[in-house]
């Protein structure tokens, strides 16, 4: 009688040992399947702003955003001057090869984890506007 109570008791830890064993396979199924990129995100508009986390925003014509190596082209930046007479300060719009002239980059690739969001640039805002004064010179 004791030895039928031992193997059900060891029956029914198998059983839990079981249960837990597909309760973790299923669980890493799940997470497996929802962090799989999706395709990437296509924008209306000819020009994106993307906002990094180090504070920067970039503009420019995004690919292969919500993979894992999104490609920023066209890249510009607003560069802020000040005129050392008149400490007076105005901005503008550069692109980036002008303004990284050591290596004038003519793309971006970047890294997933560090884009905070992505904006299209509207085709009436002011950074359109100069965007295609930019793409006229």
């Amino acid at each position: 009688m004791m030895r039928n109570r031992n193997q059900q008791g060891s029956a029914a830890v198998q059983v839990v040992w079981a249960l837990a064993g597909i309760v973790v396979i299923v669980a890493a199924f799940m997470l497996v399947r929802n962090t799989r990129p999706g395709p990437p995100v296509a924008f209306p508009t000819p020009y994106q702003a993307v906002l990094m986390t180090n504070g920067v925003a970039y503009y420019g014509k995004l690919q292969g955003y919500g993979t894992p190596q999104p490609l920023l082209t066209d890249v510009y930046v607003i560069v802020t001057q000040t005129n050392p007479d008149t400490k007076q300060t105005s901005k503008g719009l550069f692109k980036l090869d002008k303004v990284e002239d050591l290596y004038q980059p003519d793309r971006m690739y970047l890294n997933p984890s560090q884009i905070l969001g992505v904006e299209p640039v509207g085709p009436n805002s002011k950074v359109a506007q100069l965007l295609s004064q930019q793409a006229g010179h």
